[in-house]
């Protein structure tokens, strides 16, 4: 298991039976993130992928949502790809297949995915990863996503950014100096900078929607 993996379950909210892991931040999040998920996905079919789908509970509520696209769900962590798999056997919907473990500081991950293929992908989504993460799981993820994207698909990142350089809230920038406290390779993101890595990787920054709690979903395209 990479280091860099934060993992559910460790804050005092145990497992059920069965491995289904709860994130606080799930029941938060979820309706916020999905209204502009689907502003973009809406009647739209293909594969999507999340990357790092942590405790499956957001790819459970998207595959619900819209049942005309293929939800792939994928992890690094063993307790997590448990709790996925639970999570998908519970929810018990056809477009919802079974967790990936990928590696996404390799940048040849989109490489090792297997049951995608050949189709490229609709769409990536991606939540909480980078800030807790070496720089390096940042640069794989866009490489990957440079080469997965279809030529109309979307890379969507959530979580908190810096903006020109600058925190957008001072509890961003109190969170980052804990981060980076914990491990130095860790810390907010400047949202310029992700964009730069995209750019090379053929990805545009399209949008940047500003969503509650001081997180933004960055919306990449080609």
């Amino acid at each position: 298991m990479p280091d860099y993996v934060v993992e559910f379950g460790k804050d005092g909210r145990g497992a059920a039976v069965d491995g289904r892991l709860d994130a606080a931040a799930f029941h938060r999040n979820h309706q916020a993130i999905w209204a502009v998920l689907d502003s973009y996905l809406r009647d739209a079919a293909g594969d999507v992928l999340e990357a790092g789908s942590g405790t499956g509970q957001h790819i459970v509520h998207f595959a619900r949502r819209a049942p005309r696209i293929d939800w792939w769900p994928s992890d690094a962590n063993d307790a997590h790809l448990k709790s996925i798999a639970a999570w998908r056997a519970h929810a018990n919907l056809p477009n919802l297949h079974a967790p990936q473990r990928l590696d996404l500081s390799d940048p040849a991950w989109r490489a090792k995915m297997p049951g995608a293929d050949p189709h490229r992908l609709l769409a990536i989504f991606c939540a909480n990863v980078i800030h807790i993460a070496p720089w390096n799981v940042a640069e794989g993820l866009l490489a990957g996503a440079g080469r997965a994207l279809r030529p109309d698909g979307r890379l969507f990142l959530y979580g908190p950014f810096k903006r020109a350089g600058r925190h957008t809230a001072a509890s961003n920038a109190a969170f980052d100096d804990s981060l980076r406290a914990g491990n130095p390779d860790w810390g907010v993101r400047d949202l310029d900078d992700v964009a730069a890595v995209a750019a090379r990787h053929g990805l545009l920054l399209h949008d940047a929607v500003a969503l509650p709690a001081n997180n933004l979903i960055a919306v990449f395209s080609r």
